[in-house]
């Protein structure tokens, strides 16, 4: 049997599965294993703090199929858990490497340094918010610990941990073989067939069908899949703020994001008046549903996830989603499903932008221009609060792109997400939307994106705090420090920054942004403080704690 080391085993299989970037932070107890990575070929890209890291790799992963972080044992373990509690809750397959203390350190009775608790602490801590957390301890058993982990990370689209010890970096096992994929468990043949004939006859019998797309389509590859059933189909489709992109927006039958009150009205008429509503991939969440103000009750709805199709009170197990929108694609009747006229998305597109020089800039003209302004070369990166309703609103194509975290909301997430969307795919610019009370908490990072020369693009709303709470409820924990934003690239070494206030100056920066590749662009642009999205706008009306406690005396006491 060909041997090798624990810690070539683990980068091999690694490079096997897609990897070729990671990320992280230093620390004594990963440095060898830090070492061994980088002279596996795997490019190992510093970030200014672990947490970042995570963010970072989340995006990587999103577009590349696989990311990765690699950082020290307990302070950096713990320093990445909120991003890598992201990426469990929005399906991102993520790989998180430890490197910890020798395994004969653990059993000395020693306190060590980055200890909290126990030497377990840390992996069960991990355990709830990856699919599996696995440690190296005995080097003979690692291969298949390695093996293990890795299969469910790919098959869950979830994160995993892997815990090293210093000793076992260079230990004997045996060597890789080539990796097989796993294969996901096949439909229940009899279930399938079962719930094909029923949602066939739902879909054919309504009057007003729509289709909802969500990300689940994108995180299991079915968007091709997908396309055949929409055209098939002839129905209007719509998408969730997390599943925006999975189908181009400028395709006919896209009407655009549907996102409940906080929806174009458009859109809103469309999806709220159906009566059969196809949920493909598409989770039933607060946001993606404006916050319990979508209307959806009284009409039938089909969820298919990727482990079960729901409708109504019957739930068909052991159903994968793929095998229900090829199914559904050639079930389809020629010509189509009848449905009343709607206009597609992009032809609800206001084109007839055009600059006053001298006039302040507002959030919604501003949109209209960024809109021109991005294309297929770019990957469009919107930070949690005005920025991703903003972006819900431009229309992309599917190979556009779209980053967001849209269900788990962690503010700061865009601004490392970009540098990992720029190493995941090079072709495409990063163009950024941030505000400035996220861009606060990760700003570090704009100096990873320096040192690297890349070539994002970053649109910095200042709208002096934060301005999303402030849409919810006003109160002096939404103040900031105000910063000089725009000179923040000389601050760190590269590229180039200017504030805008006008259309004019906005026009003159984004073409030289255009221009311009050795380093990032951070377009400052000053707004109102009180000056918001449309779609904001209603959310916050409908998240607001007057709003709600009003609503709940409207309502009564519950009955006991």
């Amino acid at each position: 049997m060909l041997q090798t080391t624990v810690g070539t085993f683990l980068t091999e299989r690694l490079k096997q599965v897609g990897l070729r970037h990671a990320f992280g932070v230093p620390g004594d107890y990963v440095l060898t294993f830090m070492d061994r990575l980088i002279s596996s070929g795997i490019e190992l890209i510093g970030t200014c703090n672990e947490l970042n890291a995570g963010y970072a790799a989340d995006a990587y992963a999103r577009i590349n199929g696989i990311g990765c972080i690699c950082v020290t044992w307990g302070v950096g373990g713990f320093s990445a858990m909120n991003a890598v509690a992201g990426a469990y809750a929005e399906q991102v397959p993520l790989v998180v490497l430890v490197g910890s203390p020798r395994t004969m350190q653990r059993r000395s009775s020693m306190l060590l340094h980055h200890g909290v608790g126990d030497f377990t602490t840390m992996q069960q801590a991990y355990s709830h918010i990856t699919v599996a957390s696995v440690l190296l301890d005995d080097a003979a058993d690692a291969p298949q610990r390695i093996d293990g982990a890795l299969a469910r990370c790919i098959a869950e689209k979830r994160p995993i941990m892997i815990e090293i010890p210093v000793d076992i970096v260079d230990r004997p096992c045996q060597a890789p073989g080539a990796f097989t994929p796993p294969s996901r468990p096949p439909s229940d043949p009899d279930a399938l067939g079962e719930a094909l004939d029923e949602v066939m006859t739902l879909l054919s019998t309504a009057a007003r069908p729509v289709i909802l797309g969500g990300v689940e389509l994108h995180r299991y590859g079915l968007m091709q899949d997908f396309y055949r059933l929409v055209e098939a189909s002839a129905l209007p489709v719509a998408t969730t703020l997390l599943g925006k992109t999975v189908i181009s927006e400028h395709h006919p039958q896209a009407i655009g994001v549907y996102e409940g009150h906080s929806s174009r009205k458009e859109i809103r008429a469309i999806v709220e008046s159906s009566d059969v509503l196809l949920c493909l991939g598409a989770w039933i969440s607060d946001i993606n549903f404006g916050v319990q103000t979508g209307r959806l009750e009284g009409r039938q709805m089909i969820l298919a996830n990727s482990g079960r199709l729901k409708i109504s009170q019957h739930v068909y197990e052991q159903v994968w989603i793929g095998d229900i929108v090829t199914g559904l694609a050639d079930r389809m009747p020629e010509g189509g499903l009848p449905h009343p006229p709607f206009t597609s998305v992009s032809k609800l597109l206001d084109t007839g932008f055009s600059v006053e020089p001298g006039r302040a800039l507002t959030v919604n003209h501003m949109a209209k221009r960024i809109n021109a302004f991005v294309g297929d070369d770019t990957t469009v990166i919107a930070e949690t609060g005005d920025s991703i309703f903003l972006a819900a609103d431009l229309v992309m194509t599917h190979d556009v792109g779209f980053i967001g975290q849209a269900f788990y909301l962690s503010i700061g997430y865009a601004l490392p997400a970009t540098l990992g969307a720029a190493l995941a795919d090079p072709s495409r610019r990063p163009v950024t939307f941030i505000g400035d009370g996220a861009f606060q908490m990760t700003a570090q990072e704009l100096s990873s994106l320096c040192r690297r020369q890349s070539n994002a693009i970053i649109l910095l709303l200042n709208n002096d705090g934060y301005t999303t709470e402030r849409v919810i409820h006003e109160g002096p924990y939404n103040d900031i420090q105000p910063w000089d934003y725009h000179k923040l690239p000389e601050v760190y070494g590269g590229g180039w920054g200017q504030r805008v206030r006008t259309e004019d100056e906005l026009e003159d920066a984004l073409n030289t942004a255009r221009a311009t590749n050795n380093g990032p662009a951070l377009i400052e642009i000053m707004l109102d403080r009180f000056d918001t999205s449309d779609a904001l706008k209603r959310l916050g009306e409908a998240l607001s704690p007057d709003r709600r406690d009003r609503d709940e005396e409207k309502r009564g006491p519950r009955p006991v």
